[in-house]
């Protein structure tokens, strides 16, 4: 409110109403407008259940809840925006998902681990961005979480060319992107990937011998 902006922010641990049951938390990302008010609340939909021998051992299903829908994309000044906490990032799913519904912009508040973002995090953002031809905007966590977790941080920010526009490095930091949307309907209407797309195909493709033989005998 003091500001006149919108936050994204995430993950928040929640307590669902189905805690007293579970006795586990949703990792929530929330969207604030510039009155303060909420406009969205996404639950994290995939959740990191991952071991790197002798890096990184991580297992959320222990303590948290997976949401179950995707949330439509939500209209802003900035343009439609589609939201998506950390892990999701690896799952082109939920991005073709997001931009088939009307997504302009996707966010990823994140909390990569060094190991796994020192690799991967780039990289995946920028895949995200090209194949869905949205702006990727990536907050993320940086710095020492515990005596056995640092995370990676390097924020950063992806146009729908896949040109990484704005970006963070190691500690707190802060950095501006312009969302230029003309620019994103021109990558659109020049490469329009969406309207190529082969959804007759997907999901249909049999593995070898197991095909039905129709041949009499």
């Amino acid at each position: 409110r003091e500001c006149g902006v919108w936050l994204s922010l995430g993950g928040f641990h929640e307590r669902g109403q189905d805690w007293a049951t579970t006795q586990r938390i949703y990792n929530c990302h929330v969207l604030l407008d510039p009155s303060g008010s909420l406009v969205a609340t996404y639950r994290k939909t995939h959740l990191c259940d991952v071991e790197l021998e002798g890096r990184v051992t991580m297992k959320e299903s222990g303590f948290t809840n997976p949401g179950t829908q995707l949330l439509p994309p939500i209209s802003t000044p900035a343009g439609k925006l589609g939201l998506a906490i950390c892990y999701d990032l690896r799952f082109p799913e939920v991005s073709l998902a997001l931009r088939g519904a009307g997504a302009e912009l996707l966010t990823y508040p994140s909390a990569f681990t060094v190991p796994t973002g020192s690799a991967h995090w780039e990289v995946l953002l920028r895949a995200r961005a090209i194949e869905s031809q949205c702006y990727v905007v990536a907050a993320a966590q940086s710095g020492k979480n515990h005596e056995g977790r640092v995370s990676y941080g390097h924020s950063l920010v992806v146009d729908p060319w896949g040109a990484v526009v704005a970006q963070c490095h190691e500690g707190p930091g802060l950095c501006y992107a312009e969302i230029d949307l003309p620019y994103l309907h021109q990558i659109r209407r020049e490469m329009p990937v969406m309207g190529h797309r082969r959804h007759d195909l997907y999901g249909n493709i049999t593995a070898p011998g197991l095909e039905t033989s129709l041949c009499p005998q």
